[in-house]
């Protein structure tokens, strides 16, 4: 079977221990994780998760009958093919000199990037978007030599009345 990237969203709870019963269950069913972002929810008793992972999609479905039955995840779903609020960020530092900075700066400004950082040698901007707008700024920024970057992974909420997992 072909393999995809998958978006999931676990709500699990707080405490020691969950995020490695959870990667465990990833590992053991091969899945590559691409992204994973954790963070407090509303009720400080639990943790959104939020996992971009690579594998084939029936695997997938059996791993998240799996994650569901584990006593720290209250719900896991997989929002791959839902419309959902997808955001991700990244800090993006380029090398930079008198020449070419104006140029590095209208790529910054044709993408909506906020200039969080200057130096007389590099300029760091803050991408937030789609991962494909994050990927189009990198590549764009390329030719003026990326010094480094650094993402947060996906995160996402269902849109409207619906509650997220």
């Amino acid at each position: 079977m072909k393999n995809s990237q998958h978006t999931i969203s676990l709500l699990v709870c707080n405490r020691p221990g969950a995020l490695i019963r959870i990667a465990l269950v990833f590992a053991r069913r091969g899945f590559n994780i691409d992204s994973l972002v954790v963070s407090e929810s509303k009720d400080p008793l639990y943790s959104r998760m939020n996992i971009v992972a690579t594998g084939d999609t029936k695997t997938l479905q059996l791993m998240l009958n799996q994650l569901n039955k584990l006593i720290d995840v209250v719900h896991a779903k997989d929002y791959s093919d839902t419309d959902v609020i997808q955001k991700e960020l990244a800090l993006i530092k380029v090398e930079c000199n008198d020449n070419n900075r104006t140029a590095i700066l209208q790529i910054a400004d044709a993408f909506k990037c906020r200039n969080v950082d200057i130096s007389d040698s590099t300029m760091t901007f803050q991408v937030t978007g789609k991962s494909s707008k994050i990927d189009a700024v990198r590549k764009m920024f390329e030719s003026y030599n990326v010094l480094e970057i650094v993402r947060t992974g996906k995160i996402l909420m269902a849109r409207g009345d619906e509650e997220t997992a």
